[in-house]
Parts: C-alpha cells; sequence; structure tokens
C-alpha cells in the first residue's frame, strides 16, 4: 500500500512538472510539454552547476548535447558525408550519390542562440541528408563558434568566411556545384546568420558567383522590441521562452547578462535613446509592418525615458550584422529570392514576418510560409523522438520550396 501510494505521488509530482497551459492551437501539445520538460530539466541543472562555479551553464549544455545527439560523418548508400573544413570552419558535406553531373548547392547554419548545438547533431544530420538526397544538392553544414567561448562578430565572420569559400571557384569545382543554383539557409539563429551573408555578399560587385536563394527558418533578426505581439503572445510558449531569448542576445553580443531586465523591459529602445533614430526605429515598427490580424490586441511598449547604459555597453545591438531586420532599403533590395518561414507559437515569428514586408518593400519576391500550429524549432523536430507533425510537415514543405526554385 506505501509503494502504491508513493509510486502514486511520484507520478503526480512528474504530471505536475511536465504539464504546462499550452494554446489550444499549438501541435501536439503533450510532446511539447515533454519535450519543454525535458529542456528545463537541463537548463536548471546548468544554472546550479553555473551558479556553484562548476561551470558556465551553457558549457554543460553543450556537453549534454553532443552526449545525447552528436554523431559521427557516416555515409549511405544515397549520400557521401565527411567532416571538412569550409574557409577555416568545420563543416559536414553531404553529397549525393549518381544524379545530374552538376549539383545543386545549399550552405547551412544551424541554430541554437549563437550558443548551442551543432551541425553534428543527429537533428541537423537527418535534415541535411534529406536535402542532399531529395535535391540532389550538397548540402554543407558549417559549425561556426559558439558563446560564450566566442562573441559577436564571431559567429558572422566563421559564417561569412564558409560562405565566400562555398562560392568560391575551387569549391565549386571540387564538389561539382551549378554556380547558378546556390542558396544559403539556416534556423533560427542559424537564419538571423544567413540573412547577414545573404545581405553582405548581395552587395559585393567583386564576387562573379553569388546565391540564388536566402531560405530562412523561423529566424531571430532584432533585439531592439521584445513587446512585439508574437513576444507579448507567446512569453510563456515553449521552447524558446521570451526572458531566454534576450539571455541569448546578450550572451552572443559579449554583453553583460544583469542587462537582461532592461532588454525585457524595452528599456534600451526608450525615446531618450539618441542612438535610435526615427530611421531605425522604422525598420521595426510592428504597428505599421505587420498585418491586422498578428496585430491583434497588441499595444506596443515604448518607454519615454530608460537606461542609457544599455545602448552605450552593447552598441552592437544597432549592428546589421547582428540585427538584419535594421539594413537599409538599398541592400535588402539587392538580396536573392526569399523563403521566410514562421510558426504562430514563436516569440520569433514577428521578426520573420517584419522581414518578409521589408524585403517586399524593398522588390525581393519572398514566399512567406506560415504555420498557424507551429512552435520555435518545429522542423528539427522531425524525426524521432519527437516525430513533430507540423515539424514533418514544414521540413518537406521547405524542401520543396527549393526543389521548384533552385
Amino acid at each position: 500500500m506505501r509503494l502504491r501510494l508513493a509510486g502514486a505521488v511520484l507520478l503526480l509530482a512528474a504530471a505536475y512538472y511536465v504539464y504546462l497551459p499550452l494554446p489550444s492551437g499549438v501541435s501536439e501539445p503533450w510532446k511539447l510539454m515533454l519535450l519543454d520538460a525535458l529542456f528545463r530539466s537541463f537548463m536548471q541543472a546548468s544554472d546550479v552547476a553555473h551558479a556553484l562555479g562548476v561551470c558556465h551553464r551553457i558549457h554543460l549544455l553543450n556537453h549534454v548535447v553532443s552526449w545525447v545527439e552528436e554523431i559521427e560523418a557516416r555515409s549511405c548508400p544515397a549520400v557521401h558525408v565527411t567532416d571538412t573544413v569550409l574557409g577555416g570552419v568545420p563543416t559536414r558535406v553531404f553529397q549525393p550519390k549518381g544524379g545530374k553531373q552538376l549539383k545543386r548547392g545549399v550552405i547551412y547554419f544551424h541554430g541554437g542562440g549563437w550558443a548551442l548545438c551543432s551541425g553534428r547533431m543527429r537533428s541537423y544530420d537527418h535534415l541535411c541528408r534529406k536535402m542532399a538526397e531529395d535535391l540532389d544538392s550538397v548540402v554543407m553544414s558549417v559549425d561556426y563558434r559558439l558563446a560564450p567561448d566566442a562573441v559577436f562578430p564571431a559567429q558572422y565572420h566563421d559564417a561569412l568566411a564558409a560562405s565566400r569559400a562555398f562560392l568560391s571557384a575551387e569549391v565549386l569545382e571540387r564538389y561539382s556545384i551549378d554556380p547558378e543554383r546556390v542558396c544559403v539557409s539556416g534556423d533560427s539563429a542559424g537564419g538571423n546568420l544567413a540573412a547577414a551573408v545573404a545581405q553582405e555578399l548581395s552587395s559585393d560587385d567583386a564576387l562573379t558567383v553569388n546565391f540564388k536563394l536566402q531560405a530562412l527558418i523561423y529566424p531571430v533578426l532584432q533585439a531592439l522590441d521584445f513587446y512585439t505581439p508574437s513576444y507579448q503572445q507567446n512569453r510563456d510558449v515553449p521552447i524558446l521562452y521570451r526572458p531566454i531569448m534576450a539571455r541569448y542576445w546578450l550572451q552572443y553580443l559579449g554583453a553583460d547578462t544583469s542587462l537582461e531586465p532592461l532588454l525585457l523591459a524595452n528599456n534600451h529602445s526608450s525615446l531618450d535613446q539618441p542612438a535610435l533614430s526615427s530611421s531605425i526605429r522604422s525598420k521595426l515598427d510592428w504597428t505599421a509592418l505587420l498585418p491586422a490580424e498578428r496585430r491583434k490586441h497588441f499595444q506596443p511598449v515604448v518607454r519615454e525615458t530608460g537606461s542609457p547604459r544599455v545602448m552605450g555597453e552593447v552598441p552592437q545591438l544597432i549592428d546589421v550584422r547582428a540585427a538584419p531586420l535594421l539594413a537599409e532599403q538599398g541592400v535588402l533590395g539587392r538580396t536573392p529570392k526569399a523563403y521566410v518561414m514562421t510558426c504562430e507559437f514563436d516569440v520569433l515569428r514577428d521578426d520573420g514576418l517584419m522581414y518578409v514586408r521589408r524585403l517586399q518593400d524593398a522588390g525581393v519576391t519572398v514566399t512567406s510560409d506560415h504555420y498557424e500550429d507551429g512552435f520555435h524549432g518545429c522542423m528539427v523536430f522531425a524525426y524521432l523522438p519527437m516525430m513533430s507533425k507540423v515539424g514533418w510537415r514544414s521540413m518537406n514543405n521547405y524542401i520543396h520550396w527549393l526543389d521548384q526554385n533552385l
């Protein structure tokens, strides 16, 4: 009897820890709850280790990710897989066997808040392997440096160096890639890097080969407004909570994480900040850039007075290499045809939707692929153990778009 009672108590405690009220429209809520409980457990353990001085919280998380998720480069009957270096940056290459003599080419940047994950993870290996086989494309998955050991602009420089090497005549010839059918892509923080690289290289007239497409998967594109409708609506929706995104930004920019409350209060973008011109503010004015069905009932949060300390200590907040949404219209107008995936239950939804609108206003052809039941990171959870239905659907649609346009 006592064992049964103890078991019931433990079961109730586990259910209490796992259960999380979620919006009614989110895909497969119980799977998302279990995933979130796992993530929260790891993050709480890493916070304890950090507080005790054992190691940095990010280092512990990455050790866990590496132990659970990273796999060796293994070829299969359809795809040859190798680890190499591209522009001085570690990269996993997926080459389809057979098919056409000249292949399409995709360079891909993984997500993880510029601090976590790797192209060697099982989820990204599966994604890139499928892309290589379905598209008859050479896919290069780049392992850029990560925070806290490397901070902005290191990740951007790695992405740019790898992209320049990818577009070089030597690499295109070595891997039999068609120079007229190349794409830059990435998800979340990797989508940020892909957008920034597309902006930089599309403005480089010295290049003889450039990207035909940019494909951005729920990208993070700005850190000046943490009160967009999607940040307000999804502040408590896993797996990317609003405070975690602010922390990722501060770690990426090499800033003091004690500034997190100021970012979350929008104190850093108050009206008395001399560094924020009306031109900069207009580039993320969601009252003008978002459609009414996304603005809903939400109101902007703009402080009259704020903390000058933040912009003084972290001027990178308005560096377009870190925040591609802030780019000038002339720069955006030179970027390639675009695909932007967004998810309804994602704090970053409006970053992507505002970028869609700004690209369109600059004359760029854009496909906006929105998932009403999607959540942040869903595409990389298409495979086991989660096997997310919206993840599988979004991944197939993303690959289909590449197939039709690349």
